[in-house]
C-alpha cells in the first residue's frame, strides 16, 4: 500500500516463520493452487491502529499464477474502540471499489484466529507512495496539481454517492439527525473525560454548536481523508487507504477534514491537502456530484476538524502520560496542540454564517 517500508517483522506477536506457514497454508485454500510460496512478508510503515504487511507471493496454479502482490491488514496490538473491525472494514473497501472509487481491490477477509490470533484481509497492493511531507514538497511527483486535486475530488464524491441505507453495510451505526451536532457532543464528552484544562478547545466546540450548518442527506464518509492516506503513482490518483473510521455523515464533513490546514505538510497554503487549489478539488467534486459546495460551507467542517485533531492529541498523549502505552510518537502527538489552537481561534475570529 505503500512504497515506504520497515524491514522489522517483530512486531508481529511469536515467531515470523510460524506465521508463514500458517499463511502458506491459507493461501493454498483461497487460491486453491497447489503451492503458494511467499517470498517477502514485510511490515509497510505507518499503521498505529492498523498493521499493513507486503507479501510477495508466487502461486503456481489456478487463477492466481504467477507473481503477486499483496498487503495483509490486520489489527496492531493496540487499537481504538471507535474503529471498525477487520471484516466491516473489507465489507465497506468493497462496497467503495464497486461505488468506482479508487481503492484497493479487496480479495479474502479471514476471521479465523488460528492463523494469525488476529483477523485479517487481504487486498491487491496499491502503486505509489503516501508520504505527505514528499507529496506536497516534491513537484516531480505532482507534475499537474490542479489535476490532482480534481482527481481528489471526483473520488471523494464518488465515495459520497453511496447512501443510507445500505444492506451490505447494515453494521454501520445509522446517520445522526444532525450530524453536525452529533460531532460536537461527541468531542465535547472526550475532551470531558481528560483531565486537562484546554479552554480554546471548549470555546471552538461552543462556537461549533452556535455555527452548525444547515443539515444535508447523509452519505458514506471515508473520516480519513487526507494527504497521507491515499496514494500518488505516476502523478495521479492509484488509492485511498486507511477505512477503519467510515461512516454516514454530512459530505461536507470530508471536505473539511481534506481541506484543513493540519493535513497540507509542506504545502500549508494549498488549501487541497496540501497539494492545490480548493477550487480545482471542489470542481473535480462537482463532475460527479450534483451537491453545491462553497468554501463558507466548509468553515465549521474545517473548525471541526482542528478540534478533532487536537482532541485525538489530548487522547494520545494521555495514553503514553498514563503509563498506559509509553511512546514517544505518542507524547509527540501532545506537542501539536497549540498549533491546533492557534487555527481553530483563526478560523472562528469574526465567521458566521448568514
Amino acid at each position: 500500500m505503500t512504497s515506504n517500508t520497515s524491514t522489522t517483522e517483530s512486531e508481529m506477536t511469536g515467531d515470523i516463520s510460524t506465521y508463514r506457514d500458517a499463511l502458506t497454508s491459507y493461501l493454498r485454500l483461497v487460491t486453491t493452487a497447489k503451492e503458494v510460496h511467499i517470498e517477502i512478508l514485510q511490515r509497510l510503515s505507518g499503521g498505529a491502529i492498523q498493521e499493513n504487511w507486503l507479501m510477495v507471493v508466487q502461486v503456481s496454479d489456478g487463477p492466481y499464477q504467477g507473481a503477486q502482490r499483496w498487503v495483509l491488514r490486520t489489527d496492531a496490538l493496540s487499537s481504538v474502540p471507535v474503529s471498525l473491525s477487520r471484516a466491516q472494514e473489507f465489507a465497506v473497501l468493497r462496497v467503495a471499489y464497486d461505488a468506482g472509487v479508487k481503492a484497493p481491490k479487496v480479495l479474502w477477509c479471514c476471521q479465523d484466529r488460528a492463523i494469525l490470533g488476529r483477523d485479517f484481509f487481504l487486498m491487491e497492493c496499491v502503486p505509489g507512495i503516501a508520504a505527505g511531507h514528499r507529496i506536497t514538497n516534491d513537484d516531480a511527483l505532482t507534475p499537474d496539481r490542479a489535476a490532482l486535486v480534481a482527481e481528489l475530488g471526483a473520488n471523494m464524491a464518488r465515495l459520497h454517492t453511496v447512501k443510507p441505507p445500505h444492506l451490505a453495510l447494515s453494521f454501520l451505526p445509522p446517520p445522526a439527525a444532525d450530524p453536525a451536532l452529533a460531532s460536537v457532543m461527541t468531542y465535547r464528552g472526550y475532551l470531558d473525560a481528560l483531565d486537562v484544562a484546554a479552554p480554546v478547545l471548549e470555546w471552538g466546540l461552543r462556537w461549533c454548536e452556535q455555527h452548525r450548518p444547515e443539515i444535508t442527506s447523509p452519505c458514506l464518509l471515508h473520516r480519513d481523508y487526507r494527504t497521507g492516506n491515499y496514494m500518488i503513482h505516476d502523478g495521479h490518483l492509484s488509492g485511498l487507504l486507511d477505512w477503519e473510521f467510515t461512516g454516514w455523515g454530512d459530505p461536507r464533513e470530508d471536505i473539511g477534514w481534506f481541506t484543513a490546514r493540519c493535513w497540507r505538510f509542506a504545502g500549508p497554503r494549498r488549501e487541497a491537502g496540501g497539494i492545490g487549489e480548493i477550487d480545482d478539488f471542489l470542481h473535480g467534486y462537482a463532475t460527479v456530484s450534483n451537491a453545491v459546495i462553497t468554501r463558507h460551507d466548509l468553515i465549521f467542517w474545517q473548525v471541526m476538524a482542528h478540534l478533532r485533531w487536537a482532541i485525538i492529541a489530548l487522547q494520545q498523549a494521555d495514553r503514553h502520560l498514563s503509563g498506559q502505552q509509553t511512546s514517544l510518537e505518542l507524547a509527540l502527538t501532545g506537542r501539536m496542540l497549540p498549533e491546533l489552537e492557534i487555527e481553530i481561534l483563526a478560523l472562528t475570529k469574526g465567521e458566521c454564517y448568514a
